[in-house]
């Protein structure tokens, strides 16, 4: 994303190409609002934000049927406590006036002062408010992931408190020290478009750090527990793939040139990756599954979130076609042979994806087509691959500790876990008093 470096020259090019009667007024030497930005990063945040519940029927058609109302809770969940978490102090924690390169002040607490004008540190043509939406809906998103890894066994109040707890003291630093001016990781140059280190490894790692503090599901390895619906898995994977498209190309902050670029390498990552996965599908399993399909398109669009804005149609299918075998073999076999219960494969694919494209981005980003981010190790500039791979290390270590701690905590509270007989039983129940299904 990076976007106070490279935001001013978007700027100058929106501002450069509006249509008359686009501009809103403004004083002279005062930005003005670009009503084509405006209408679009509206869509772009709607689009980001339909990807939660999409996510919701995602995770609820791999659970069993006894749990998938519980799984779409989870996400359903985080739109409520993260959304609300970010107005009052989340957005100020990350956008905030620095702190020591690790976290933002508190000058917009509640939003206070989040208006209608412009911020042209932050955004140059659309108001203040509508970066702080936009970005409120990456960090709902993000909190939901993470029930991916624990799902089918998690206590849901202490799933509530964790993800409040895990935004406020995971995210909302990562998303500082990546994102904003004088954040630590921004300060030495990593490149993160849309999100590979403050989103996707994050969340990933931490899914599988609580996965195995929670421990594995009752049976699992000898109770069957394939997807209960596949069709709710094509479903929400599909929507979360179209908002894929507004989660990238919105980073570019407008429509303009980087929105474009974005929007192309999203799907062309994704399209090289689903292939990708449905070969080694067939090569060998024998069959391509739909569910694996839908898998592979999911990790391609991981992979090419870091590098979204930074690199060349054909680096991006690379990227997808890289991420698509690695996230494959991970959810394949290394988790069989390892035993961690990775329930619907959050660190499978968004942390071992996220990995992948944030280190791709420093070997593919090349200023040919994006002059504010930097050329990386095939353009000969090998030294980009020292900021990627600290802000992946950074990001790791972040999630690792502080979701050890913050897990520690919440146990105090209350049980991290459902006790054995209502995990047997089902979740829906138990937990929200509904059921998916009626008995016949």
């Amino acid at each position: 994303m990076q976007k106070k470096t490279w935001i001013r020259s978007l700027v100058a090019s929106s501002m450069a190409c509006m249509l008359p009667g686009v501009a809103m007024a403004a004083e002279e030497g005062e930005p003005a609002l670009n009503g084509a930005d405006v209408g679009f990063m509206a869509f772009a945040a709607l689009m980001v934000f339909f990807m939660t519940p999409a996510l919701g029927f995602f995770y609820g058609g791999m659970v069993r049927r006894k749990n998938v109302l519980n799984t779409i809770m989870m996400s359903l969940a985080a739109i409520g406590i993260i959304g609300v978490q970010w107005i009052i102090f989340g957005y100020s924690l990350c956008f905030g006036t620095d702190i020591g390169g690790i976290i933002g002040g508190m000058d917009w607490f509640g939003f206070s002062g989040v208006g209608l004008a412009i911020n042209a540190d932050l955004a140059g043509s659309i108001p203040h408010v509508e970066f702080a939406v936009f970005q409120m809906m990456f960090a709902v998103i993000t909190a939901a992931i993470i029930s991916g890894s624990i799902a089918e066994r998690v206590n849901f109040p202490a799933y509530c408190l964790i993800i409040l707890l895990w935004t406020t003291l995971v995210y909302d630093p990562l998303c500082h020290m990546v994102w904003a001016a004088g954040g630590v990781i921004f300060n030495m140059g990593a490149l993160d478009f849309a999100g590979g280190t403050v989103i996707h490894i994050s969340s990933g790692v931490s899914g599988l750090v609580a996965a195995l503090l929670i421990g594995r599901r009752y049976g699992y390895g000898s109770v069957d527990m394939i997807p209960h619906n596949v069709p709710y898995i094509i479903l929400g994977g599909g929507i979360v793939w179209m908002g894929w498209f507004g989660f990238n190309s919105g980073c570019a902050l407008g429509a303009n040139d980087i929105m474009v670029l974005a929007f192309a390498n999203t799907a062309a990552s994704s399209f090289a990756s689903i292939l990708t996965w449905m070969l080694l599908d067939y090569g060998i399993n024998k069959k391509v599954t739909l569910f694996g399909s839908v898998t592979g398109g999911i990790a391609g669009l991981v992979g090419v979130t870091p590098a979204a804005g930074f690199v060349e149609c054909w680096a991006a299918m690379i990227i997808g076609v890289v991420t698509a075998v690695v996230c494959f073999f991970a959810i394949t076999f290394v988790k069989a042979r390892l035993g961690y219960d990775d329930a619907l494969d959050a660190f499978g694919c968004h942390g071992v994806g996220g990995i992948c494209g944030a280190v791709l981005t420093g070997v593919f980003a090349t200023t040919s087509v994006n002059p504010a981010g930097a050329d990386g190790l095939i353009y000969g500039n090998a030294a980009q691959m020292v900021p990627q791979v600290v802000g992946v290390l950074t990001s790791i270590c972040v999630a690792v500790v502080m979701t050890l701690l913050i897990c520690k905590v919440v146990s105090c509270i209350v049980p991290l876990r459902v006790p054995a007989d209502i995990e047997k039983a089902g979740l829906d129940i138990s937990q929200h008093g509904e059921s998916a299904y009626r008995k016949l």
